[in-house]
């Protein structure tokens, strides 16, 4: 069992921004990696080739820009998405929580997994538009940017033709789920000591193991979902994609029967290497611009480290300290002098 707590030294709109940014830096840095795992779960880019070759072929036909393309969407797509996990994700924690306001380690994960599900649809257009332009030519677009893939998908094909593979996303948090949970109920024996032990090492290892082990049991559903977002009769080649199918079964029958089983996991590699950057950005970035935040609302001393201000109480929310300090100033102001007549 564990106590869910947040630190109320940070207000919402503070930790929302450290999470876009942390995010925006962290997709940037990966962003190669993430068009590599996409243009092979799409077919376009030959499973022979190696990672390198795939790049560098990306590279000599349209730019050293194209290993970017779809990296403004899915930056863009991180604010509204960000905010709704964190809303969500509060809401499904109090669910879950129990009279004395504690959560086990299964209800944080699932709740957890259900706020990212909630937040992915409701911003999931954004990633059928990020999926499209990263499977298009640069040089010979279907679509000249985000905004004319959206009226563009929308007039051509429809408003379903952005929720094109949403159910995917439900069912692959369950294996995504699943495979967190199954990792996090052994790190007790993989570390062989008690979980509130961990150091911050330990920690973010454990949380690149469990995205990892997670990420793998789900790519089957990731795979089929970009093929689906990716296939249009609207666009050259249908996409590029490497099947034709009908619908979401059919999609899994066409892909086994043309590249096997293992070919569900096209792309895989380039997924898992992403990993560790991703959220060795992710969480260097955060925890230091949390450290800004906590130094500019008055609890320590500095960003460059977390040395606590003398006397400060740290149990005090933002507004409360201002206030306090607020009043201190008011109450050491020196007596303004009077006139005797």
């Amino acid at each position: 069992m564990a106590t869910w707590k947040r630190d109320g030294r940070v207000t919402g709109g503070q930790r929302l921004g450290c999470a876009g940014l942390a995010g925006a830096l962290s997709l940037s840095l990966t962003a190669p990696l993430e068009l590599l795992t996409v243009l092979a779960q799409v077919g376009t880019s030959p499973p022979w080739r190696g990672l390198w070759q795939a790049g560098r072929s990306v590279w000599q036909a349209e730019g050293l820009g194209a290993l970017w393309k779809g990296n403004l969407t899915a930056c863009l797509r991180l604010f509204p998405c960000s905010a709704l996990q964190l809303a969500s994700y509060r809401r499904f924690v109090m669910l879950f929580m129990d009279d004395l306001g504690h959560i086990s380690q299964w209800s944080a994960i699932m709740a957890g997994s259900l706020s990212g599900t909630v937040a992915t649809i409701v911003t999931y257009p954004t990633d059928v538009v990020k999926t499209r332009l990263i499977v298009q030519n640069r040089l010979e677009p279907s679509y000249k940017g985000i905004l004319h893939a959206f009226y563009t998908i929308y007039h051509q094909e429809g408003f379903l033709a952005l929720y094109r593979g949403v159910s995917l996303t439900v069912l692959g948090a369950i294996p995504f789920s699943a495979g967190s949970f199954f990792v996090y109920i052994n790190l007790n024996k993989i570390w062989q000591e008690p979980s509130f032990r961990f150091s911050p090492r330990q920690n973010f290892i454990n949380g690149c193991l469990a995205a990892g082990v997670a990420q793998t049991l789900s790519f089957p559903f990731e795979t089929v979902k970009r093929k689906m977002q990716a296939q249009s009769p609207c666009l050259p080649h249908y996409g590029g994609v490497d099947v034709h199918f009908t619908g979401m079964v059919d999609c899994f029958r066409q892909t086994v029967k043309t590249k096997g089983v293992l070919g569900l996991w096209c792309g895989l590699t380039a997924n898992l290497l992403k990993i560790v950057p991703y959220y060795g950005v992710m969480f260097s970035t955060f925890e230091f611009c949390k450290r800004v935040c906590l130094y500019r609302n008055g609890y320590i001393e500095s960003p460059l480290s977390y040395k606590l201000i003398p006397g400060v109480d740290q149990s005090l929310q933002p507004q409360e300290l201002q206030e306090l300090k607020f009043l201190r100033r008011g109450n050491f102001e020196p007596p303004k002098p009077t006139l005797e007549n």
